[in-house]
């Protein structure tokens, strides 16, 4: 006979589905302290920290992948709790043992658990209750944490010294150790990439296997490692050394025959010949070529295989700016006329201000990694504010570059010119007087020295940098010369405070050994811009003579400071900046302030994977008549 509870209703599918995932009768537990995770779920841990002390990670990860948690906080029905309970729970288990908690216990609970010695009839009214309002609680009994018992790496210990010393440091995992899952991956992954470091190659490194041992408490790594000799960098050889050679990618590569090879250094080859731009694939494959005698390392080729890319390149551009006027640009390249990496360039602008024609050619890597040899010859008609020059001129320079690659600490370049330009200070707009022309002959030096030590090339956050230049010159005007020299230092300074970049920036210029009058305006010392002192137009800051034109100086004095403040817009790829720059320029060799200038402003800047893209907005604090109110500048990368 069946015995039915009085005023009870009919079994329920649903509420029957619920119920089995009721717990059973607990003994005495541990205290435990609840977290919610949501509505539906909680999770009841050790209330002692020493008990279970991964307790935050664990929460954090189960909160991650759990499939309860994934239910919205509404009303859900008790089979859909039902089923995602169990699933939760073998992941709970799966996570315990990912801590190295093998004899822990998970178990389940209907609204709050069935408690012991509960009676029957308690317990369908507790299931009632969860049915019209579902939730799990989740106990959580770790037990005892496993740790690590023998480790077993094959041949790796047979190495000789120091590289198994290493090797094994690397792998980190020592016997009792706490055993830990994620550990295991972590130190796999870092003993691969040691091995690749220390001169191996072609070592093999089998899937890691963990023998748990319940009588011991502890598991067993097997994680065999077959080393395959030791090597050193032989020749690279190239699979199309007519358009690139093998002794070309000697020179660009960071490593000289005979060097233990490494991985990274493999791997930089292969980013510095895709760099280049001259290819579309490359692979670098490591090839024995000398087998390892007793103690005696190995060698190995890089055979370098790659696709050419397109070498021909035709570019124009078309704008207008309040500086620049109306301007039309074009330029052809073939990036590799005279192999290796000798690029010829052709330019040519025409425009409102400006008219240039230019031929030049560059060899990049030139006789060494990031190593410019550069030579031009010109022919431009310009008119800035300040100068109105017909030139002339051939210039030729060789530079060791900082690039995305490799940001150098230190970086120069040297190099020389010379110039026939026909020129004058440019009429001012309200003179009707023609200025007569003066034509130099001009020849000289250049070079510069950079130090840098900030963080990064085109978005400082943190460090400083410094330039020096020098550039003396000798100039031949109506048949008498001058000789003097034009020096500039730079430096910048860049410190995070929370999420915010403090930035600033001093700069000083002298020319040194002629009076201004004896030099070709296009030489003087100008101020004003995006880069310069901000709210005043190219070549704005500085001395007029009484027609209003901007004369140029003989020294420079600019100082600028800015906060580069992080915003939430897009994902924190927007800053707001908001900056004071002040700067002056003298009449002589020496500041003496006379021409001191005031502006400040607020940018934008749009973070890209390849620079910030600066907009600022300036206004001039002490205008001249000559300035505008407002001025805006559009660049890429930051002001400085």
């Amino acid at each position: 006979m069946l015995w039915k509870r009085p005023n009870r209703s009919p079994p329920d599918p649903e509420l029957e589905a619920l119920a089995s995932i009721a717990a059973p009768v607990l003994g005495e537990l541990p205290e435990l302290a609840e977290t919610r995770v949501n509505s539906t779920l909680v999770l009841a841990l050790p209330a002692a920290a020493d008990a279970f002390p991964e307790k935050d990670e664990f929460v954090q990860r189960f909160k991650d992948l759990s499939t309860l948690r994934a239910l919205d906080d509404g009303e859900e029905s008790a089979p859909q709790v039902a089923a995602r309970a169990r699933a939760d729970e073998e992941l709970l288990g799966d996570i315990l043992r990912t801590y190295g908690y093998y004899d822990g216990e998970v178990v389940r609970q209907l609204s709050g658990g069935r408690r012991a010695g509960a009676t029957t009839e308690e317990a369908e009214d507790a299931a009632e209750a969860a049915a019209r309002e579902p939730s799990v609680r989740f106990d959580i009994l770790p037990g005892t944490r496993y740790r690590f018992g023998r480790i077993d790496l094959g041949a790796l210990p047979a190495l000789p010294e120091p590289d198994a010393s290493r090797l094994i440091a690397a792998l980190g995992i020592k016997p009792g150790d706490p055993l830990y899952a994620d550990r295991i991956v972590e130190r796999e992954l870092e003993l691969r990439v040691t091995l690749g470091e220390t001169g191996y190659p072609f070592a093999e490194v089998a899937e890691p296997e963990l023998l748990i041992d319940h009588t011991r408490l502890e598991g067993d790594l097997a994680l065999p490692v077959q080393p395959g000799g030791k090597y050193v960098f032989g020749e690279v050889v190239s699979s199309d050394p007519d358009f690139l050679s093998g002794r070309h990618f000697s020179r660009i590569a960071r490593f000289e025959e005979g060097d233990v090879f490494r991985q990274s250094l493999e791997t930089d080859l292969r980013r510095a010949i895709i760099a280049t731009g001259l290819v579309s694939s490359v692979t670098v494959t490591p090839r024995e070529t000398k087998a390892p005698e007793g103690t005696e390392p190995g060698e190995v080729a890089l055979d370098v295989e790659f696709e050419r890319a397109p070498l021909r390149t035709i570019a124009g551009a078309i704008g207008y700016g309040t500086e620049d006027g109306l301007k039309v640009e074009g330029r052809w390249e073939h990036r590799n006329l005279f192999p290796p990496e000798g690029a010829l360039r052709l330019r040519g602008i025409l425009g409102t201000r400006e008219a240039l024609a230019s031929v030049g050619v560059r060899r990049n890597n030139f006789r060494g990694r990031d190593q410019v040899l550069t030579a031009d010859i010109f022919a431009s008609d310009i008119t800035t504010l300040a100068v109105d020059a017909r030139t002339v001129g051939a210039r030729g320079s060789f530079e060791r570059i900082s690039n995305f690659l490799f940001q150098k600490e230190f970086s120069w370049l040297v190099g020389g010119e010379v110039l026939w330009t026909d020129e004058r200070n440019r009429t001012a707009r309200n003179s009707t007087i023609a200025l007569p022309r003066q034509s130099y002959l001009i020849g000289g030096l250049f070079g510069s020295a950079t130090i840098d030590e900030s963080d990064d090339l085109l978005d400082p956050s943190s460090g400083w940098r410094g330039t020096l230049f020098a550039a003396p010159e000798v100039s031949r005007s109506d048949g008498s010369e001058s000789f003097y020299l034009r020096a500039q230092a730079d430096a910048s300074y860049y410190k995070s405070v929370g999420s915010t970049v403090l930035a600033g920036r001093v700069r000083a210029a002298t020319i040194q050994g002629a009076e201004l009058d004896n030099v070709a305006p296009s030489r003087r010392l100008y101020g004003g811009g995006g880069g310069s002192v901000r709210g005043y137009g190219f070549q704005g800051v500085g001395p007029r003579n009484d027609r209003g034109e901007a004369t140029g100086g003989a020294s420079l004095v600019e100082f600028s400071l800015e906060a580069r403040i992080e915003t939430p817009l897009f994902d924190g790829a927007v800053e707001v900046v908001p900056f004071f720059d002040a700067g002056t320029v003298s009449l002589g060799s020496t500041p003496d302030f006379r021409f001191i200038r005031y502006g400040a402003g607020v940018g934008i800047r749009y973070k890209t994977t390849f620079g910030p893209i600066r907009v600022d907005v300036a206004t001039p604090l002490n205008p001249t008549q000559f300035d505008s109110p407002v001025v805006v500048y559009v660049s890429l990368g930051q002001a400085f």
